[in-house]
């Protein structure tokens, strides 16, 4: 049956409403750009990366003394190790950051959402920055790699050629109310459910307790956990069982339960392997 001007006319005007209800898109994100922890020794710590067959890219010093360490995964993914200042500061978790191809439309969209991102700025490796306060003040950051910065002038160098892993996939995160830090990043952030991506992996926790959510427009993801767990990064590898035949060769202690492998760096973070099949 024809559609008459009239009905075309009345069927946009129901239409519209809902249009108007629909939650805005948040901008997509590349993927998880670097994991910050705190930790005791710089040595040890640079030791035991190095021995997983990460380089560490560059680094900055103050006074000679060194403040931060980048190791790198791959062009686009580090792990941030900040020495901390004081015997008395803690160590671990500091927080995960974001890539972003256009960060002041992200910064925009927060802005419109009724957030409060910190203004983008530049920070100073060379690329841009912005952050925003999280759940539990946990401290949130995007970052969207600009041409001369020390990243992108690192590009193609320091890939050490036996690394353990290419790719960090997914972090965990404590929360002390992970379903309350769930809700947070998925409704005021736009991160998605991620069981699109498949069965959650194994990351020590009963599946069905670990909200995972999927980066905006990303196949990597994060997940909440409780308070007093160890901060978890999460690598993929091409196959479990070399992966720990070679933690047995290098001496490394390593837990495996069911198609997952579980290391601690010296501070105890978890380092978790899950294969590609997976």
């Amino acid at each position: 049956m024809p559609l008459t001007l009239a009905r075309l006319t009345l069927t946009l005007a129901l239409l519209a409403p809902l249009a108007f209800t629909q939650p805005p898109t948040t901008p997509p994100l590349t993927g998880i750009a670097h994991a910050a922890i705190s930790i005791a020794d710089l040595n040890a710590s640079r030791a035991f990366y190095r021995k997983l067959g990460f380089e560490e890219a560059f680094a900055f010093d103050k006074n000679g003394v060194t403040t931060q360490s980048f190791i790198k995964i791959n062009d686009r993914q580090f792990i941030e190790l900040y020495p901390r200042l004081q015997p008395s500061d803690t160590t671990g978790f500091l927080h995960v950051c974001f890539e972003s191809a256009d960060i002041a439309a992200l910064n925009k969209f927060y802005l419109a959402r009724g957030l409060k991102p910190n203004p983008v700025r530049k920070a100073a490796a060379g690329n841009l920055l912005f952050t925003l306060e999280g759940p539990e003040h946990q401290n949130i950051e995007y970052t969207q790699y600009m041409p001369g910065s020390r990243h992108s002038n690192d590009t193609g160098q320091h890939l050490g050629a036996n690394r353990i892993s290419t790719a960090l996939v997914a972090a965990a995160l404590f929360m002390q109310d992970p379903a309350a830090a769930q809700d947070f990043y998925n409704t005021q952030l736009g991160f998605p459910s991620a069981e699109s991506l498949g069965p959650a992996p194994n990351i020590g926790f009963a599946p069905k307790s670990v909200p995972w959510l999927r980066l905006p427009g990303s196949a990597q993801s994060i997940a909440f956990i409780p308070q007093g767990s160890a901060f978890r990064m999460i690598f993929a590898v091409d196959d479990l069982k070399q992966t720990a035949a070679r933690l047995q060769a290098l001496k490394i202690p390593f837990i495996q339960t069911g198609s997952s492998l579980f290391i601690h760096d010296p501070d105890g973070n978890i380092l978790v392997f899950l294969s590609h099949a997976q």
